[in-house]
C-alpha cells in the first residue's frame, strides 16, 4: 500500500510548547489527516465474534423488518375473535395453524403467530374446560381484566422495531455487547470496521531490566507489559516492540530508518501507522529520539508541552508519513502523555471525536506548580452533602515516576497552573483503560 503524506496540522507559535489542550488538538487533527489519506483502506471487515470494541465503519441498515415475522410476546394462547374458543389439539402445528373466529391454539413467547390470529391471551388467564367431554374449550379465567385479551394485546409485530432500511447501528459507533446482538438479529455475519492504527513501540533505556529486581542505578521496565494494553484500550493494535539501547544507531533502527529488507524478495514489510518511543525525549548525551528524527527530516508538530508531569512529550510526522509519539521515560509522565497525544491522535486516524473533557468538584484542593497545566490522577467518594453526588480527591503520588495513585484513579484532573480549591470545578479525562 502506498503511504499518502497527509498534510500537517498548524503548530502554534511556530512549533514552540504547546498548551495541553493544543497538544490534544494538534494530535487528533493529525489523526484526522492519515484517516483522510487512507481512504477505503482504512476499512476491513471482521466476523461479529471479532468485532467487539471496534469502530464501525459504515451505518448497519435493516435488510428485513424487525422482527421479521409477527410473534407472540407471551407464553399462553393465540386466539382468534371473542371467547370462549374452541382449542386446536396440537401445540406444535400453531405456526402452521389457520385460526378461524373462535379458535384458539397455545403458543409460546417468540412464536410465529398463526393466521388469523388477534391476539395473546397469557397463560395465568385462561382455563381450559372440557366440552361434553372430549372438545377442550378455552374461557378466560374469572379474575381475567374485562377488556383483555384485546386485538393486537401481546403481540409482536412484524417490523416493530425496524422497517427495511432503517438504520440500526450508526457509523462511528464503538461496538458493544448489545450493538453485535442487533448486528446478528439483523442477520449480519460480518461487520465492516475501521481498521486500527498499527504502533511499534521503541523502548529505549541501558538502565532497564526486565526481570527481577533492579540493582542500585537500574530500573524495572514498567512500559513492556502495560504499553500494548494502553493502545488496544485506545483502540490501536501493538504490530512489534523493539528494546533498544541509549544509541542513536539503535534509536535508528526502531525508527525503521534503517535500510529494510524485502520479507519475500519484492514486498516490504509494512510500515506501522505510529511509532511510540519512550524515554530519550530529553536533552542530555544520551537522548538521541529528537535528534534522529531531526536528521531524518521529521517535521514536529508539537514539540514539548506546557503540562506537569509530561512536559518533555513530543509528535513528530516522519517523511513517509508514520507518526512518532515520543513518552517521556518516567512512567506517570509517559501515561498521562498516552493521554494527552496517543489517545486523541489514534481516535482522529478512527475518525471520532476529540476525547471530550467533563468537570468534577473537587473534594480536596490541588496545589499550585510551575506550569500551565497540572495533571493529576484522581478518585471519587461518596458527596455527603449530595445525596448520589461525588467528590473527585486528587491520590498523593503525583510524582512524574510514580504509577500507584494512577492504577486505582478514575480520571485525570486537568488543573490550572495555579491549583484549584476544594469544592471547585475543575475539568477531568476518564481513564481510557
Amino acid at each position: 500500500m502506498t503511504r499518502t503524506r497527509p498534510a500537517a496540522p498548524e503548530a502554534p507559535d511556530d512549533q514552540k510548547r504547546a498548551t495541553w489542550h493544543e497538544a490534544r488538538r494538534l494530535a487528533h487533527e493529525a489523526g484526522a489527516c492519515s484517516a483522510a489519506a487512507r481512504g477505503p483502506d482504512a476499512r476491513e471487515e471482521v466476523p461479529l465474534a471479532q468485532a467487539l470494541t471496534r469502530v464501525a465503519a459504515l451505518d448497519v441498515v435493516a435488510p428485513t423488518p424487525l422482527p421479521h415475522f409477527a410473534s407472540s410476546a407471551m407464553d399462553g394462547w393465540a386466539v382468534a375473535g371473542p371467547g370462549p374458543w374452541r382449542l386446536h389439539p396440537s401445540a406444535a402445528a400453531a405456526s402452521s395453524s389457520k385460526l378461524a373466529a373462535g379458535e384458539a391454539v397455545d403458543i409460546v413467547t417468540g412464536a410465529l403467530l398463526p393466521e388469523g390470529c388477534d391476539a395473546v391471551l397469557r397463560s395465568e388467564n385462561g382455563e381450559v374446560r372440557m366440552l361434553d367431554h372430549a372438545h377442550p374449550v378455552l374461557h378466560r379465567a374469572p379474575w381475567c381484566p374485562d377488556d383483555e385479551p384485546r386485538p393486537g394485546q401481546h403481540v409482536r409485530a412484524a417490523g416493530a422495531e425496524a422497517s427495511v432500511g432503517d438504520v440500526l447501528i450508526t457509523r462511528g459507533s464503538t461496538l458493544g455487547p448489545v450493538h453485535l446482538a442487533v448486528a446478528a438479529g439483523a442477520g449480519c455475519d460480518v461487520l465492516s470496521v475501521r481498521r486500527p492504527p498499527t504502533v511499534a513501540l521503541a523502548l529505549t533505556g541501558d538502565e532497564v531490566v526486565t526481570e527481577g529486581l533492579p540493582l542500585p542505578g537500574q530500573v524495572r521496565d514498567s512500559f513492556g507489559p502495560s504499553l500494548p494494553g494502553v493502545v488496544a484500550a485506545l483502540g490501536g493494535r501493538v504490530v512489534a516492540a523493539d528494546r533498544i539501547g541509549d544509541s542513536a544507531a539503535a534509536t535508528a533502527g526502531a525508527l525503521g530508518l534503517n535500510v529494510r529488507t524485502p520479507v519475500d524478495g519484492n514486498s516490504f514489510e509494512p510500515q506501522p501507522d505510529i511509532v511510540v518511543t519512550t524515554g530519550g525525549t530529553g536533552s542530555s548525551t544520551a537522548d538521541h529520539v529528537r535528534a534522529v528524527l531531526r536528521e531524518a527530516g521529521a517535521e514536529v508538530v508539537v514539540d514539548g508541552i506546557d503540562v506537569r508531569p509530561g512536559g518533555p512529550a513530543f509528535l513528530a510526522r516522519m517523511p513517509d508519513a508514520r507518526w512518532v509519539v515520543g513518552l517521556p521515560g518516567n512512567p506517570l509522565a509517559a501515561l498521562l502523555s498516552c493521554i494527552t497525544l496517543l489517545q486523541p491522535l489514534v481516535a482522529g486516524m478512527l475518525e471520532l471525536p476529540l476525547p471530550t473533557l467533563r468537570a468534577v468538584e473537587l473534594g480536596a484542593p490541588v496545589d499550585p506548580a510551575r506550569a500551565h497545566t497540572l495533571l493529576r490522577p484522581f478518585t471519587t467518594r461518596p458527596d455527603p452533602a449530595r445525596p448520589g453526588g461525588e467528590l473527585a480527591f486528587p491520590t498523593p503520588w503525583h510524582g512524574a515516576a510514580m504509577l500507584r495513585g494512577l492504577a486505582d484513579a478514575v480520571g485525570v484532573l486537568v488543573v490550572p497552573g495555579a491549583g484549584a480549591e476544594a469544592g471547585q470545578l475543575v475539568p477531568c479525562v476518564p481513564v481510557p483503560w
